[in-house]
């Protein structure tokens, strides 16, 4: 079994939209995982049927206990995140603003704020409408450790993987480079970098192949919309030269990736023409390398 991460280090670049595109290709030989936790949408494009959910719990969060509570207000004075305002005459928690500490309870006279587990989200194993499993969750509001969610969607994808003996986990990784990234990356076989022929584009692709290279993990790249700034894709194509990056391939502007979204498909489903034998393409060139 081996897994493919597709991340960028910038949102925008069409990353979501070719992963699905890959997971539609892989048919029922993948699992796929979304691992972009913080802003999860590829079921949008993928139909799970949410078939089964588990609540994830990850640090803690303070509680008052309004019957053991005598309204003294030394919770409210040591907490240095402005997280228990009075609310009808009564200090609460905001559980938004909580940071999970501890040190509001050390302080209570008559031990009436705990700690408790923090739901922080959830975790799916679902049946997409290729007939693969695709294992994906959704962060709560406010919440943070996304890093830990991306961890768990990824142990229970490869463990589906395994069991069911799959030839591939692709996973779609969030942008940027940080803790959820990090966590994507963690037992990666193959990197696939989406990028834009932009100023930002090249600058973010530079930073996230810098993670990519501590790894030691081997990267191949997609230029989406390559032909909006030739030059700038000149300058990506150099980039990934010096760096022995596989340029995997090059996409052509289009707007029929918009029109495939708005009908919740992937590219290479709702397209018959040069776009989706690119998109074929490129997926050959990535198990290749794997």
């Amino acid at each position: 079994m081996k897994e493919i991460v597709v991340i960028s280090g910038k949102g925008g670049t069409g990353k979501t939209s070719l992963t699905a595109s890959f997971a539609w290709l892989g048919g029922e030989n993948v699992v796929v995982a979304d691992c972009d936790v913080d802003a999860a949408d590829m079921h949008l494009l993928l139909q799970p049927d949410f078939k089964h959910s588990e609540d994830f719990y990850s640090g803690e969060v303070a509680q008052i206990h309004q019957e053991e509570c005598i309204q003294c207000g030394k919770c409210a004075d040591v907490c240095r995140f402005d997280a228990i305002p009075v609310v009808d005459g009564k200090y609460v928690i905001d559980e938004i603003s909580c940071e999970g500490c501890g040190y509001c309870p050390r302080v209570c006279p008559t031990d009436a704020i705990t700690m408790e587990d923090q739901l922080s989200g959830k975790c799916f194993i679902s049946t997409i409408k290729t007939g693969a499993t695709m294992v994906h969750a959704r962060l709560g509001i406010g919440s943070e450790n996304s890093g830990k969610l991306v961890a768990k969607v990824k142990t229970e994808a490869k463990d589906v993987a395994e069991k069911t003996e799959k030839d591939y986990v692709i996973v779609d990784g969030s942008p940027g480079v940080g803790c959820p990234v990090v966590s994507s990356l963690s037992g990666a076989h193959f990197v696939v970098l989406v990028t834009e022929p932009s100023v930002s584009g090249l600058h973010d692709l530079k930073r996230v192949y810098q993670l990519v290279k501590k790894f030691g993990i081997p990267a191949g790249c997609i230029i989406n919309k390559s032909d909006l700034n030739p030059e700038m894709s000149a300058q990506i194509e150099s980039f990934l030269a010096d760096e022995d990056i596989v340029l995997i391939n090059s996409l052509p502007y289009d707007e029929t990736f918009t029109k495939a979204m708005t009908q919740g498909q992937t590219i290479v489903e709702f397209d018959e023409g040069p776009l989706k034998e690119k998109i074929s393409e490129s997926w050959e060139v990535i198990k290749k390398a794997v």
